[in-house]
């Protein structure tokens, strides 16, 4: 069916500012709970390895979800629709922490992995569309509107991380389910047990915690790593399914559909069967470019894995306790919301080259201190001052490789998006399903190597297309990937 022209009034780009915002703020307040309950995950649930299978599961379910459903999904539905019933899917995962085992978590994991492609995309697909129009309302050059939209969006998505791990430490070091502790009702017999295990060295969190972790070995002796009380525990699980029921109704009544923008623009994904939607998804995989962010994409993934995974429980909780992991991750979730505005600000004073070599530079020293540092629970400040680290770095990766998706793939989001999750979710996966099996120093090293494979090939992408700029026009922006292919090989 053709769709009607609208005609836009003067008040549009304030409506399209509303779009971003109340999609933002919604996003913000699911991932509240995902991020709070999978921080927790590998610590909570650490039994035969529960909890990391399960964020393994989730990511594998992911791979398969990007290859198969997003086009199709998003074709159904809509991006406003795919995004509230992608949330819902969301929602078993928290529901499973109310009994946590292997045959409840698993299959509410994978439901998160299947909703996840869909979800994802279609956020994406929603913020590169709107730019275009906002693009001729205001006369700023769409690529860098798509910039500024992703920025503003993960700025919302990484404020999750505060609110989500405030709302588990806040929790996790209550009173909240534990029996008082009282010296009179002590008999005599089990004092003097109390008084000689007092007398027992305390134990070396140098040798055991850090690089040195080893997840088959995990519990080391080590009570920090003791799970908290069921109440607790079920506290925060009802607390996170009533913020994923608030995100669902947030997008269905304050987020407006995407037909309202896509009048006369065609997407690749128009008119064609389910087969040929996957088509168009691999397909994409043809383009050079598209190959050559492979890497970084999949550090991507790996990277946020490895804070997810092992530095909540290699470093923060067996160093420095599981009721600290939510202070810490705060710390990681404050400063990639601050700099995920502040990198797609400075792209447009300084280029977008200098800020990925900054996130460069910056993960190339959390990981070497990583590497070296012995955790300490007496130097508390190096466990946040890593954190804020981290995710300021990352912040840049995430905003600036999604907005260079939607800049090298016009009218290919979907395509574009589907395989910015699919090969992100193949990084995960791989970190988290390769944790039980190797020791973290082994995992640090895997993980350098891959940052600077990925860095290495999107340079040569800044590079290529630094002589198409010189080769024709100086003023050249990014255009259709297919258009360049004539050019020839560089």
């Amino acid at each position: 069916m053709p769709e009607e022209t609208i005609t836009f009034s003067s008040n549009e780009k304030w409506r399209i500012n509303r779009n971003v915002f109340v999609l933002g703020f919604a996003f913000m307040i699911h991932f509240t709970a995902f991020h709070g309950t999978a921080n927790l995950q590998s610590s909570v649930n650490s039994d035969d390895g529960a909890g990391t299978f399960t964020l393994a599961a989730i990511y594998f379910s992911l791979i398969l979800s990007n290859i198969l459903l997003p086009a199709v999904v998003i074709k159904w539905l809509g991006c406003k629709w795919t995004v509230s019933m992608s949330f819902i899917t969301y929602m078993p995962f928290i529901a499973a922490q109310f009994y946590p085992k292997l045959y409840t978590l698993i299959p509410a994991g994978m439901m998160v992995g299947f909703g996840g492609g869909p979800l994802w995309c279609a956020k994406c697909t929603y913020l590169s569309v709107i730019s275009e129009p906002y693009s001729k309302l205001s006369g700023i050059p769409a690529e860098v509107l798509v910039v500024r939209f992703f920025g503003l969006f993960f700025m919302f998505y990484q404020m999750a991380q505060i609110w989500g791990n405030l709302i588990s430490s806040a929790i996790l070091s209550s009173s909240l389910g534990e029996a008082p502790f009282l010296n009179e009702t002590i008999p005599s017999t089990a004092m003097t047990l109390i008084t000689n295990a007092s007398e027992i060295p305390p134990l070396d969190f140098r040798a055991t915690c850090g690089a040195n972790f080893c997840s088959s070995s995990a519990s080391h002796g080590n009570s920090n790593l003791k799970p908290p009380s069921t109440a607790k525990i079920n506290l925060i699980a009802g607390v996170y399914l009533a913020c994923m029921a608030i995100a669902v109704l947030l997008v269905a009544v304050g987020v407006d559909a995407l037909t309202r923008y896509t009048s006369g623009r065609t997407p690749a994904s128009r008119g064609k069967s389910g087969l040929q939607l996957l088509a168009v998804t691999l397909r994409q995989l043809r383009h050079k470019y598209q190959l050559l962010l492979l890497p970084v994409i999949g550090y991507i993934g790996a990277e946020q894995a490895f804070m997810a995974a092992d530095f909540t429980q290699a470093y923060v909780g067996c160093a420095y306790g599981i009721s600290n992991i939510g202070f810490v991750m705060i710390c990681f979730g404050a400063w990639n919301a601050i700099a995920a505005p502040l990198a797609g600000a400075l792209v447009k004073t300084t280029g977008r080259y200098p800020v990925m070599v900054t996130a460069l530079v910056l993960n190339l020293c959390t990981l070497t201190v990583l590497l070296l540092w012995r955790p300490n629970p007496d130097q508390w400040l190096v466990f946040y001052g890593l954190a804020a680290v981290w995710g300021a770095a990352d912040a840049v990766w995430l905003v600036q490789v999604n907005a260079l998706s939607g800049i090298l793939f016009p009218g290919h989001e979907e395509a574009a998006y589907s395989n910015f999750r699919l090969w992100e979710a193949t990084g995960s996966v791989l970190a988290y399903g390769s944790a039980p099996y190797l020791c973290v120093r082994t995992r640090l090293q895997i993980l350098l190597g891959l940052l600077i494979v990925g860095f290495t090939g999107y340079t040569i992408i800044e590079l290529m297309e630094y002589r198409v700029k010189r080769a024709h026009h100086p003023e050249r922006n990014f255009e259709l990937v297919d258009k360049k292919e004539d050019l020839g090989p560089f």
